[in-house]
């Protein structure tokens, strides 16, 4: 992104806070393990330093038991110290699960007496994740098949067209439905992968209407006049002006993306158990929504999903102002004061006959 698209986009104080409250997400996947985990983030044990036992599998301390630290022991926790996964003992169990709000559970337990704030936190990383890859899977197959098809024309364009034409005919849920169905076992690969092979037509639409607009532009027939090949014409000259469309769909794919990974997880089709998913803990919550310690497993990661699809199309709204032609003086402003003076200058008819008189 160039300074002056940059201001632009910038310009928009809504652009702006879609891209904090993304990078906002974006490090809580990233920070997951700091924001909550059964293991502590820095402890000395027995005289012994352990750094980001968080992170790295100490063999030391598999059997770890924070109960039992010595006086000259001690420990850095995250602000939650339940891992995602952690599943109590049955002799502490005091009562039945979904536990409600507490002060060791803030925003209380699922059906398997996991922390919820753990899930929701380790849960933005697999959503973003698959987000984030579909998305790039879908824009990087849509862009080369659109380039393609808008330079070659004739049957290349003719075959690409029809394939995108057959696989928009078909609700995508259905078609998402159907193909994780003919799967053995569904996983994150899987899920990736089918969300992103199945979505690249749209973007292969946007890209083919600007490739057949870039292959008629003056300095695309030089290069061929000046003898390059058909090869490098696409490569240097057609395929890095038709990045603008595909970096637009980047944005809104991946938000597309992440509630089409919730909506599978919610169904069934999607992450699979005991992954830390937003759609497998709306999914737990709705089994008990008449429990209202049930309620915080649906609205909790039903807003995170709701802030997450905002941020991303926020963003893509500003990069798509942003990057427009128009706004980049595409036309000349030259040619409006032309046009102005030339109004100016006509002669304007004398509504009492006569010769005609200058416009004012």
């Amino acid at each position: 992104m160039t300074g002056r698209t940059w201001a632009r986009f910038a310009r928009r104080k809504r652009n702006l806070f879609g891209l904090g409250l993304a990078a906002a997400l974006a490090l809580l996947a990233v920070f997951a393990d700091f924001v909550a985990s059964s293991r502590p983030i820095a402890l000395r044990l027995g005289g012994r330093l352990y750094l980001f036992a968080n992170l790295v599998d100490y063999r030391d301390l598999r059997s770890f038991d924070p109960g039992r630290l010595g006086p000259a022991d001690w420990a850095v926790w995250p602000p939650c110290r339940h891992g995602p996964y952690e599943i109590p003992p049955l002799a502490s169990v005091t009562g039945a699960f979904p536990e409600p709000p507490s002060r060791d559970h803030p925003l209380g337990t699922d059906n398997a007496g996991r922390d919820t704030l753990a899930r929701l936190a380790h849960g933005a990383r697999v959503s973003l994740a698959i987000g984030v890859a579909a998305a790039l899977v879908q824009v990087v197959i849509g862009l080369l098949l659109g380039v393609v098809a808008g330079y070659l024309r004739g049957w290349p364009d003719l075959l690409i067209s029809r394939a995108a034409e057959v696989l928009l005919s078909f609700p995508l849920l259905l078609l998402l439905l159907a193909v994780q169905g003919v799967l053995e076992r569904t996983t994150l690969l899987s899920t990736m992968a089918v969300i992103g092979l199945t979505r690249w037509a749209d973007t292969s639409r946007l890209v083919r209407a600007e490739a057949l607009r870039v292959r008629e532009l003056p300095y695309v027939e030089a290069s061929r006049a000046l003898g390059s090949s058909g090869l490098r014409t696409l490569l240097r000259h057609v395929l890095p002006n038709c990045l603008s469309p595909a970096l637009v769909a980047v944005t809104f794919g991946v938000a597309s993306a992440i509630l089409l990974e919730s909506a599978l997880s919610f169904l069934g089709f999607g992450a699979p158990e005991p992954t830390a998913s937003w759609g497998l803990l709306m999914a737990d919550g709705f089994q008990d929504i008449l429990d209202p310690a049930a309620r915080p497993l649906v609205l909790a990661p039903g807003l995170l999903l709701f802030a997450a699809v905002s941020a991303f199309n926020l963003i893509g709204d500003g990069l798509r102002e942003a990057l427009d032609p128009r706004a980049q003086g595409a036309v000349e402003p030259s040619a409006f004061i032309t046009s102005a003076q030339n109004r100016v200058m006509s002669p304007a008819p004398n509504p009492e006959g006569g010769d005609a008189t200058p416009a004012e």
